[in-house]
């Protein structure tokens, strides 16, 4: 029997838009003597011939497939593929694509996941679609508090908002929910800007994965993360952006904003709708700072109480996107001339103690090969033991 189910092989090809006859030029098979190339193609896909590892590699390619996704036992359930919440006026097309191809991507590694956890015995989590938009915000929060153990003091009282992300992070992936830090498919040309997505959900109730995109401003991250765990609450996977009209995303959006703000403490800023646009700006700043919060969602928090107009928070949360590219841009600058962390370090920040655990634990238990746990983590098989030799990172951003 092959390693890879053949039905698999049909699936990557057909929902590729594929025909056998196309598929055959794009991976560029030849015929024999004995079979046609069509017909060689026809025999992976029955099971007849078993597919080298290097023609896996170029089906991988042309399918715009992880190569993961040829190892998974069975075709992903259909109707599973995640909600589009974003409300994006001048799409770019090569961005959906790269969302796209990231988002099958860390589907097949959660499908991987979740096999493992299933040969472990693990139980269902009781609070993935645990509550609807129906039992309201105050009623999500308070079980994701409940559920979590996270501490709106704890997270302001770390020094920097990449450490109160890191607090976050830890607490909720301790409850069996994967977060990753993932921004590209793997290089800095692929890199999808947060103007495209900010994150998405993939609600399941062995394996949950909640993806933020790095590239957005850490200060977003902890927000981001708060708002696709109500998506995982709620039941619905999902890719989210800056703005939405949605009413999933206006929810999950206020569910978020009151763990990191009260309502009372919005009080504490004196300003109205005749406030200045400047004064608004310069009083949102220091207020968030404290916070690890960005001024962005402080506005949020200000124009769902009806504090500020939409336009005057678009306005805010335009001034701040405008500063945090600047900041963003120096940093690059300042990196290109610095060593900065080795690429182990980068790669367990943005895989996360939860995803590495469960990888180890099931390599030292023998049920997964160097080879499919590469495929997992995202590394060459040879890179995966260096990878998990020391997960005591502290979860400082690289």
């Amino acid at each position: 029997m092959p390693d890879v189910n053949p039905d698999i092989l049909v699936w990557a090809r057909e929902t590729a838009g594929l025909t056998l006859e196309e598929a055959v030029k794009r991976l560029g098979l030849n015929s024999s003597k004995s079979m046609g190339a069509a017909e060689k193609l026809a025999a992976y896909e029955k099971g007849v011939l078993s597919p080298s590892r290097p023609l896996l590699l170029k089906m991988s390619q042309q399918y715009r497939r992880p190569l993961v996704a040829f190892y998974m036992k069975d075709r992903p359930a259909q109707g599973t593929r995640p909600e589009d919440f974003r409300n994006i006026p001048d799409r770019d097309p090569s961005s959906d694509i790269l969302i796209s191809v990231l988002v099958r991507n860390v589907r097949a590694r959660q499908s991987a996941v979740r096999e493992i956890l299933i040969d472990e015995e693990s139980a269902p989590l009781e609070f993935v679609a645990s509550k609807s938009i129906k039992d309201g915000p105050d009623a999500v929060i308070k079980s994701i508090i409940e559920v979590t153990g996270i501490e709106r003091e704890e997270f302001r009282a770390k020094a920097t908002p990449e450490l109160a992300f890191a607090y976050l992070r830890a607490k909720i992936e301790a409850v069996g929910v994967f977060v990753l830090l993932i921004g590209n498919l793997g290089s800095h040309h692929t890199a999808i800007d947060a103007e495209s997505f900010r994150g998405f959900a993939l609600a399941e109730k062995i394996a949950p994965f909640v993806v933020v995109n790095d590239q957005d401003a850490r200060t977003a991250w902890s927000f981001t993360l708060l708002h696709e765990l109500a998506h995982i609450w709620l039941g619905a996977s999902g890719i989210s952006g800056k703005v939405s009209d949605v009413e999933t995303e206006k929810f999950c959006n206020t569910v978020a904003n009151l763990f990191f703000l009260s309502d009372g403490e919005l009080d504490e800023l004196k300003i109205t709708r005749n406030t200045s646009l400047q004064e608004a700006i310069s009083a949102i700043a220091g207020f968030a700072k404290k916070r690890h919060v960005s001024g962005s969602m402080v506005a949020y928090g200000l124009l769902r109480k009806g504090r500020i107009t939409v336009q005057t928070w678009r306005a805010i949360a335009h001034f701040f996107a405008a500063q945090w590219r600047e900041s963003r841009d120096e940093q690059k600058q300042r990196a290109q001339d610095s060593t900065g962390p080795s690429y182990y370090v980068v790669r367990r920040h943005r895989l996360g103690r939860a995803l590495m655990h469960t990888v180890s634990r099931a390599l030292s238990e023998g049920t997964l090969s160097h080879t499919r746990a590469g495929q997992i983590l995202g590394v060459k098989p040879r890179s995966v033991s260096p990878l998990l030799s020391d997960e005591s990172f502290d979860g400082r951003a690289a």
